[in-house]
């Protein structure tokens, strides 16, 4: 499966649909280092970055080579060689309730330009997308959103949900347990096998997170080419007691007027163990010369709040849809999972797109399950978005069924799917 989704052919739906249009959509050729660098380009361009320089372009030719890459283009416009719509996608690995794995279709890089709004090109991207998992058998198709308001009409659900912190630390003290191990500084070139390793284990850790590329670890440990704030990363490293990597903190220090209120920015958090994560949050809140530390894409969960002394002290600015789920092939999609607690539902799941609707009794038994068709009466009636947003475990049934998106016995549904830790996904892909 990992191999041939780099070999599936386009979409014939969508390259009819852009055509109909005035639009060309094709695989691109990411061997072709012009036609690549374009779509590069386009790709900077979607997200607001700036005009990527030449390092800058080769390292991402470097690390997004391997995933299956796709533009459309305008051939009516003198600068017919830069797409007007992009998307690329690979096969990832997506850890769920139970600690086991399923294969995700990840997508990425979706984009429009402006100029061509309403054309049609993200219907034909995302739809083409979709089928294209579909044919090779991926069971669940997965994506992090700049805006929350557009992949619900794919049958999308948000699955996971990232916290935001500030931390006053003029204002707390460390009220955690003592902390052992080792801190030490090192930069990402040394310490990249181990935080390899460690990156591992916190994705397999947690329902939710996905299996790490080199391009997704790498941007985790230290800053990708053109970053403005790349000469002032810091990477420090924490070891167990036995010399065991276990986790790490890559952040940047920025300052202010007044040189003993430093903010420190955190990149990212690695913790594979409560011992690398008390020891590190410890570390951060206990700088010098800093009065907040902040930080993104944590869980619902974080233990922030129960580690300093002043609980207002820790100052939860946000909580955001974060990883999107869609299933497509459903009975491969539940079995993948287990269950924390045993029983039987039938579910009708409507898909408006024709991927994945249908009636099913799913049977848990041992935490495990068994999917089957059925015509007998369903306990439960929902879209297939919203059974992509309790599928990882997240407390989603109630909130769902109160909005009219889920109907029946929403209890029997909750009591199935919900797990005692929320799923999360600690970054961006």
């Amino acid at each position: 499966m990992t191999e041939t989704y780099l070999t599936q052919p386009i979409d014939e739906e969508s390259v009819r649909a852009v055509s109909d249009a005035g639009l060309r959509m094709t695989l691109v050729d990411t061997a072709d280092v012009a036609a690549f660098d374009e779509w590069i380009r386009a790709d900077f361009r979607g997200f607001l970055g700036e005009h990527p320089k030449p390092e800058a372009l080769a390292e991402a030719r470097g690390y997004l080579g391997d995933r299956r890459t796709t533009a459309v283009y305008d051939d009516a416009i003198p600068s017919a060689a830069s797409p007007i719509g992009t998307v690329n996608s690979w096969v990832a690995p997506l850890t769920v309730p139970g600690g086991g794995t399923v294969p995700g279709w990840a997508i990425s890089s979706v984009t429009v330009a402006p100029t061509h709004r309403r054309h049609g090109v993200a219907t034909a991207l995302l739809g083409g997308e979709l089928r294209a998992a579909k044919a090779i058998g991926v069971p669940v198709a997965i994506l992090t959103v700049s805006e929350s308001v557009i992949y619900g009409r794919w049958g999308f659900g948000p699955a996971t949900f990232a916290s935001e912190w500030r931390v006053d630390t003029k204002r707390v003290r460390w009220a955690g347990p003592p902390t052992g191990g080792h801190l030490s500084f090192t930069d990402p070139a040394s310490y990249r096998e181990s935080g390899y390793r460690v990156l591992d284990r916190v994705m397999a850790g947690r329902a939710g997170e996905i299996a790490m590329t080199p391009y997704l670890a790498d941007r985790l440990l230290g800053p990708l080419k053109g970053n403005p704030d790349e000469d002032k990363y810091r990477l420090v490293r924490y070891d167990s007691p036995a010399g065991e990597p276990e986790g790490f903190v890559s952040y940047v220090v920025k300052g202010d007027d007044d040189f003993v209120k430093h903010t420190v920015e955190i990149n990212y958090l690695a913790a594979a163990t409560d011992e690398a994560l008390t020891a590190l949050w410890r570390f951060l809140l206990e700088l010098d010369l800093v009065s907040e530390v902040h930080i993104m894409t944590r869980g619902v969960d974080e233990p922030l709040p129960f580690l300093v002394s002043d609980v207002r002290g820790a100052h939860l600015a946000s909580v955001e849809d974060h990883l999107w789920v869609r299933i497509l092939d459903l009975p491969a999609a539940l079995t993948a999972r287990t269950y924390e607690r045993d029983g039987e539902i039938v579910l009708d799941v409507t898909d408006t797109l024709g991927l994945a609707g249908g009636r099913y009794r799913l049977s848990v038994s041992g935490g495990t399950a068994r999917v089957e068709e059925t015509t007998d009466a369903p306990d439960v009636t929902l879209p297939v978005s919203s059974l992509g947003s309790v599928y990882l475990g997240h407390d989603a049934a109630r909130g769902l069924a109160i909005a009219g998106k889920i109907e029946g016995d929403t209890d029997a549904l909750d009591r199935l799917f919900r797990t005692a830790v929320p799923p999360r996904l600690s970054t961006w892909f």
